[in-house]
C-alpha cells in the first residue's frame, strides 16, 4: 500500500457498497416459482460489525432491485440501502449531505461499468479483484478477494489499518459477542 492511499484512506467516514458482483458473486438464482436468491458472505457479513464498531457508517447502492438485498442488509442493520438504482450518482449525493460528507471522506466500492460515475466522485475508489477491466483501472485499490468471497471485509480491515484502528474494533466487536451471546 502506498503512502497516498494511506492517507487517503484515514479520511474515510463511509463506505458505500455495490452489491451485485461485490456482496454476492454476481450470480442470481431464479426457482421455478420465480423466488430469486443470492448467496452472501459471512466475512462481508463480519466486516460490516467491524465497521460499525468502529464508527464507520456502511451504505448499499445497487444497480438493481433484489429483496434478496433488503433481506440481507435488514439482517446486518445497514440503514442506508438504495436498490434499483441504475443512476447511482443522486444516491451518491443524498448519502454525501446527509452525513455531511465531503467526497474524500467516502470509499466506494464496485465491480461494473454502472459503478465507474461513483467511483470517480468517491475519495477512495475500490473495486473487487474480478471487476470488469476499466472499472478496476479506475480504482486506487483492487481487493485481493473476488466479489461474493470477503471483499467488503477486505476494504473494511485495509481501510481501518490505514486509521490505526483495526485492533481495538476487533476487540470491542469479540467483547460485543461474548456479551450478546453470554446474556
Amino acid at each position: 500500500m502506498n503512502d497516498r492511499l494511506i492517507q487517503k484512506l484515514k479520511n474515510i467516514k463511509l463506505i458505500i457498497s455495490d452489491v451485485d458482483g461485490v456482496l454476492t458473486d454476481g450470480s442470481i438464482y431464479i426457482g421455478a416459482g420465480g423466488e430469486e436468491m443470492k448467496r452472501f458472505s459471512v466475512e462481508d457479513g463480519a466486516g460490516v460489525a467491524l465497521a460499525k464498531v468502529a464508527g464507520l457508517k456502511i451504505a448499499l447502492l445497487s444497480g438493481r432491485y433484489s429483496s434478496a438485498t433488503d433481506i440481507r442488509a435488514k439482517e446486518l442493520k445497514i440503514e442506508d440501502v438504495y436498490n434499483g438504482m441504475l443512476n447511482k450518482i443522486p444516491a451518491y449525493e443524498e448519502l454525501k449531505q446527509k452525513y455531511n460528507l465531503e467526497d474524500s471522506e467516502i470509499a466506494y466500492i464496485g465491480d461494473g461499468l454502472i459503478d465507474l460515475p461513483v467511483m470517480e466522485k468517491s475519495g477512495v475508489p475500490i473495486s473487487v479483484r474480478n471487476a470488469y477491466s476499466p472499472v478496476k483501472k479506475a480504482a486506487m485499490y483492487v481487493t485481493d478477494k473476488n466479489g461474493g468471497s470477503g471483499a467488503l471485509r477486505e476494504a473494511v480491515d485495509l481501510i481501518l489499518k490505514a486509521k490505526g484502528l483495526y485492533e481495538k474494533a476487533v476487540k470491542r466487536l469479540t467483547k460485543k459477542i461474548i456479551k450478546t451471546s453470554s446474556g
